[in-house]
């Protein structure tokens, strides 16, 4: 009987074999130029001016919050957050004290609803909102930013699970102030560990690259450089070990640097091949509730859906080896994290994604059998849930 894993391992032996090659040549491992160069190579890729790579998706979120607070972007400490995302989309601001609302999601795309989210922004008058494009789909993109627009509201994207997702042929998670993006084993491509932070503001790309390392100048922008040691007047050898912001160490490696540099280049054929998957699982599982968007090419991350028997439906397919999870977080109002510090949330949608959501594999080696078996044993024991 084969085995079918949520997620496999992107990294392949002749690629290991590439990395002990050069490993041999006695190279430098740490930041260094192999990283600016996938910083690069990444922002060409996504469509943006600037990249910052970390050593996971998690700090990614943190650093792109540190920045504005260390800039003073924000008008007060209130944010709102998409209701269905991931632990440490919320941690930040938990742990920076913010006051939060947690915004429902859409009963289709599964990323913030729209009327709910302008609801939130008109009473709550938040100074930051995240949003999440939950397995690869895309939020409806054009009327939050009007929402955030509207009110002064900044707009950062969760983009972890959406590298390659195409929205009128650009790029997902370039809409926000600032995006995220996770480069974990069995994420669309992997550096082992890491993450990426994009952006087009170069202020705000100065500000990460101090705080991911330390809160000094060494990585910045000469003239950003130069603005900070006349500031302070801190002359050249002082500079060395002068701490302008309060940091971090989120630095990455040029060894995960050299994964993600050779990764880059299968992410297109990596993307295809997930979105014929999630189309080939919509095509089999008509009678079940699935994800929509106004994307055409979803990068899929998995394929969600809901049933009523969910633990039945857990054990049934674990007989077979297909592995299933929860569909993310569902709510993370009610999650004991958040329920110990806020007391618990109820959410109407997420709440039904919470209770009734999982997701099925998808990943790069699977193929159309692959998910047509899949598929009739799920249909064997499941019991379709709508919203």
């Amino acid at each position: 009987m084969n085995n079918y894993p949520l997620v496999q391992d992107t990294i392949s032996k002749s690629e290991i074999l590439s990395l002990s090659k050069w490993l041999l040549k006695d190279e430098k491992l740490t930041k260094g130029k192999l990283t600016l160069k996938f910083e690069k190579n990444f922002s060409e890729y996504i469509g943006r001016k600037y990249s910052i790579f970390v050593n996971s998706g998690s700090s990614a979120n943190l650093l792109m919050l540190s920045a504005l607070i260390e800039g003073n972007k924000l008008k007060n400490k209130k944010a709102i957050i998409a209701g269905v995302s991931w632990s440490t989309t919320v941690a930040p601001f938990l742990q920076n004290n913010f006051d939060i609302k947690l915004c429902d999601c859409s009963n289709k795309s599964l990323g913030i609803d729209v009327k709910n989210f302008e609801s939130l922004c008109k009473k709550f008058k938040p100074s930051v909102a995240v949003i999440v494009n939950v397995l690869g789909h895309p939020n409806e993109i054009r009327e939050i930013k009007k929402i955030c627009k509207r009110y002064d509201v900044i707009l950062l994207e969760d983009s972890c699970e959406a590298l390659g997702t195409l929205l009128n042929k650009k790029k997902i998670g370039t809409s926000g102030l600032a995006s995220s993006f996770s480069f974990y084993y069995g994420h669309h491509i992997s550096t082992i560990e890491g993450g990426m932070i994009t952006t087009d503001d170069q202020e705000i790309y100065n500000l990460m690259l101090s705080i991911r390392s330390h809160g000094w100048s060494r990585d910045l922008n000469r003239n950003f450089k130069n603005k900070l040691k006349k500031k302070y007047k801190i002359d050249e050898f002082k500079n060395l070990y002068t701490f302008y912001y309060t940091g971090y160490n989120f630095r990455s490696t040029d060894l995960n640097a050299f994964l993600g540099i050779s990764q880059l280049k299968k992410i297109n054929a990596i993307s295809k091949i997930r979105n014929n998957n999630f189309y080939c699982y919509k095509k089999n599982l008509k009678n079940f509730w699935f994800q929509e968007s106004l994307s055409r090419f979803i990068s899929s991350f998995a394929y969600g859906t809901l049933v009523q028997n969910r633990m039945e439906v857990f054990k049934y397919l674990k007989k077979f080896k297909i592995e299933t999870r929860p569909l993310i977080c569902g709510n993370i109002g009610r999650h004991p994290f958040w329920i110990n510090k806020k007391g618990e949330i109820k959410l109407k949608n997420a709440d039904i994604v919470h209770d009734y959501g999982l997701y099925l594999p998808n990943n790069f080696n699977l193929k159309e059998e692959d998910i047509n078996y899949i598929c009739k044993k799920f249909q064997d024991v499941a019991i379709p849930k709508f919203f």
